[in-house]
């Protein structure tokens, strides 16, 4: 007993954080979705396209570096998320180059750490298991896939609509900021009309960004009425259900119940009898005193 209790010391002081398959998949997609912004600012693309992806890869490293200091503050000690699980890398993977630092779009392939150690959290698990868990976390999955899909559809979506209407001529969307504006402004439904596609891939890219923003904003308003709608009460037990326990299982009286149903009937026999004995040997009132001369 006395030995195992450093061991027991040791394991308990040695804490790391740890998130719900929600949050993993989360993290997952958002990598996958980092690393593939990654490859295209690799591509021949216009200076307006590359500023438009530096804008979308600085706000993913803004997630990645919440990430990396709620997982470090959460493990006890420090060096153990740090060192032996590779925290460093999540760092490095999360310096955004903010436009004048370049060398730093060379530590996003360590993010490829991020996603290989995601990946086998999420293989160790079951599929039954998995799908036990969607059904009883559905509130998070819900709120993690509108965030995800908001922001692919605006990203992508701008992409597209910088693309074809910066080479339009009657085109007015030409800077990355003005794409960007018009994704916001299309995806709330709001649309000002100061920033519209004019070509046929541009007005079929509004299009769908018009119903996925009515689709998303639709997901947020039921998420955040389900977080402010309190729970029900539970249902009181009806008398029936309290009675329950007197009859037996095929709804017949129980024979202590019974042997005790007939004791108190015949109580009430006797002292039915005793009450009619005592009345007619009570002697009649006088109605009236007579005196004899």
């Amino acid at each position: 007993m006395t030995a195992a209790a450093p061991a027991t010391a040791s394991v308990s002081a040695s804490v790391t954080a740890e998130h719900g398959n929600a949050y993993n998949i989360f993290i997952l997609v958002l990598t996958l979705f980092s690393l593939l912004i990654m490859v295209l600012q690799l591509l021949p693309v216009s200076q307006a396209e590359k500023d438009l992806l530096l804008v979308y890869d600085n706000a993913v490293c803004v997630i990645f570096l919440a990430d990396f200091f709620m997982n470090l503050a959460r493990s006890k000690p420090k060096r153990e998320y740090f060192i032996s699980k590779r925290g460093w890398l999540d760092l490095l993977g999360s310096i955004p180059s903010l436009g004048f630092f370049q060398l730093s779009a060379l530590f996003r392939l360590a993010r490829l750490s991020r996603l290989a150690r995601i990946t086998r959290l999420l293989r160790g698990q079951a599929g039954k298991d998995l799908v036990i868990d969607v059904l009883a976390n559905r509130g998070q999955y819900a709120t993690f896939i509108t965030i995800l899909l908001a922001g692919i559809v605006l990203s992508l979506s701008s992409l597209i609509v910088l693309e074809v209407e910066s080479n339009a001529p009657e085109g007015n969307i030409k800077t990355g900021g003005d794409a960007l504006w018009w994704g916001f402004v299309t995806i709330t439904t709001v649309g000002y009309g100061d920033r519209f596609p004019t070509t046929l891939v541009g007005r079929l890219t509004g299009t769908f960004v018009m119903f996925a923003g009515i689709g998303i904003i639709g997901a947020l308003a039921s998420i955040l009425a389900s977080l402010l709608v309190s729970p029900s009460a539970p249902a009181e037990p009806e008398p029936e259900a309290e009675a329950a326990p007197a009859t037996g299982a095929s709804g017949t009286p129980d024979p202590g119940t019974s042997l005790l149903l007939g004791e108190v009937a015949a109580l009430r026999v006797e002292i039915a009898s005793l009450r009619a004995s005592l009345e007619t040997s009570r002697p009649p009132a006088a109605s009236g005193t007579h005196l004899e001369p």
